[in-house]
């Protein structure tokens, strides 16, 4: 096919001159349009990107200078003739004030991004300072309600049962009802709506209110635990007066006024005074026209008369008193050459030390000494830690003293201390029992009854199974006093593995039984222990 010459005739007409002017004019005006196109939609992006994240507008910014630039320079580099052939001068004239418009846009919305961006960032900075500063700055605690929460969380945690939030809540909400003396709905059964509950309920209080409506709710939630009554919430006056109690020492009593002696008196002197006091008070309790009222008050007066005797008249004892004001809970006696009395008072932390000195006291007794009645009535119990201890002699070393029952879990306690070879000797043991033995003492008496250590006559113990503790609170709620709580911690169980609680020990005779004389006979055959038995319980 032959090649088509511009330059021939046939075409003149029908296209336009093909020379390199006209070829480079249009290919110049083609790319004008694209870049005048590129530039509006830059303007565009531009503007809506001010409103996304910051700084992210301006890589746009650099694009629409650039393409302002090559605008510029394309026709700034075209001829006079090719600009006229191009667009015309009014066109381009157009073009170049559009060129300059859009400069001027980009940068006014330039300096009004910076500025806004600006202003941001003060801002920013200035409410960071502030959420810092409000950070930094220690909140108010509401010691009330914090005081309340420690004592939810603990009950939690060392309650005897393994108690629900719905469970907890509720009792609280009892409380409140009890206190306020209307109705209140928990939101939420925990400790969040709880707290919501008591906020709301003291959001009109003043502090004195507070204090006392703190300390009443509480002391109402620890004492209606389960069993009813255990639990409380105790002054630093009232916590010394249990530590007093478990140790026996009662500071309101001196033993020596008691007896109307001085700290320097001999054991006769002792002993003298105490039958001066003692006699008189003796025969008030068995005279038939006195009262009822003259008898008690002579009963108690003669108790506290044996108390102050017992404690002085032996020289070890007397000495501890001395020192730490701990009274004797260790009563002993030979009632015949073959019968031995231990009377058990009390689980003191020197009851054990006590004990073994008045076993040991009876080493040089003949052979024929082999009966031990232990007397463990109105004994109220005290230290249990004591029992791993106290069992050892009876029941061997390492074997299982007792149980705790805890939130469902089962914590053993074994022996921590062997045979005692003052006590080896016993063939026959009774124990006798009544219904004011309680808690520690109960735990002594099942650990004797499943061993088969001896024979159990008297009546049912109290039942109370319970083992308490003294929580210290972290978060007071008077900065003059220091709260406990008083919680029951843990349930002892018995010989059959049943609570104690409620439920008590049971003797293997029962001294109410017509014929408990003839069982004890069966038992051992001896009736000197009988007759033994009957004159002590009598004489309680």
């Amino acid at each position: 096919m032959p090649r088509r010459n511009c330059s021939t005739s046939n075409f003149d007409q029908s296209i336009p001159n093909c020379s390199p002017i006209n070829f480079a004019s249009s290919t110049v005006n083609c790319f004008l349009y694209a870049i005048f196109f590129n530039l509006i939609v830059n303007v565009i992006s531009f503007y809506f990107s001010n409103f996304s994240k910051k700084y992210q507008s301006v890589p746009n910014l650099f694009i629409l200078l650039y393409n302002t630039n090559i605008l510029n320079k394309l026709t700034s580099l075209m001829s006079q003739e090719e600009k006229k052939l191009c667009c015309g001068a009014r066109r381009f004239f157009l073009f170049k004030l559009l060129g300059l418009f859009i400069f001027l846009v980009i940068i006014i919305l330039a300096a009004v991004i910076f500025l806004n961006n600006s202003k941001q960032s003060a801002d920013n900075q200035k409410n960071g300072d502030k959420t810092a500063q409000n950070i930094s700055l220690p909140t108010e605690k509401d010691i009330y309600l914090t005081f309340l929460d420690e004592i939810y969380g603990k009950i939690k945690t060392n309650y005897w049962k393994k108690i629900t939030d719905a469970e907890l809540t509720n009792l609280y909400r009892l409380a409140l009802e009890k206190i306020t003396n209307q109705p209140q709905t928990l939101l939420l059964n925990n400790q969040t709506g709880l707290d919501a509950l008591l906020k709301k309920i003291m959001a009109e209080m003043d502090d004195s209110q507070k204090k006392e409506f703190g300390l009443n709710l509480a002391t109402l939630v620890l004492t209606n635990l389960e069993p009813f009554g255990r639990g409380g919430l105790f002054s630093e006056k009232q916590t010394q007066e249990l530590e007093n109690t478990v140790q026996n020492i009662d500071p309101a009593v001196d033993l020596y006024q008691v007896l109307g002696i001085g700290r320097e008196a001999t054991e006769q002197q002792i002993t003298e005074n105490y039958q001066q006091k003692s006699q008189p008070l003796k025969n008030i309790a068995v005279d038939e026209n006195k009262t009822a009222e003259e008898k008690q008050a002579a009963q108690e007066e003669l108790t506290l008369l044996d108390r102050a005797y017992t404690t002085l008249k032996d020289q070890v004892n007397r000495q501890t008193y001395n020192q730490a004001g701990i009274e004797t809970s260790v009563i002993s006696k030979l009632i015949s050459p073959g019968i031995f009395y231990i009377h058990l008072k009390k689980m003191s932390p020197t009851s054990f030390d006590e004990f073994q000195r008045a076993a040991d006291a009876m080493a040089d007794q003949p052979a024929s000494l082999n009966t031990l009645i232990l007397d463990l009535r109105g004994n109220i119990g005290g230290s249990v830690d004591l029992m791993q201890w106290f069992l050892g002699p009876f029941i061997g070393p390492g074997n299982l003293a007792y149980e705790f029952f805890h939130q469902e879990e089962y914590q053993p306690f074994k022996t921590q201390f062997g045979w005692l070879a003052s006590l080896v000797r016993y063939k026959k043991v009774v124990i006798l029992i009544d219904a004011q033995v309680q808690s520690s003492a109960e735990v002594m008496a099942a650990a004797l009854k499943k061993y088969n250590v001896g024979v159990l006559i008297g009546g049912k113990t109290k039942g109370w199974g319970t083992i308490e503790k003294i929580f210290p609170l972290d978060n007071q709620i008077d900065p003059a006093q220091k709260y406990s709580m008083f919680l029951a911690h843990s349930l002892t169980l018995r010989e059959d593995n049943q609570p104690i609680e409620s439920r008590g020990v049971d003797p293997t005779i029962n001294i109410n039984d017509p014929d408990w004389d003839k069982q004890l006979l069966a038992y051992f055959n001896y009736p000197e222990l009988v007759s033994a038995v009957k004159k002590i319980w009598n004489e309680k």
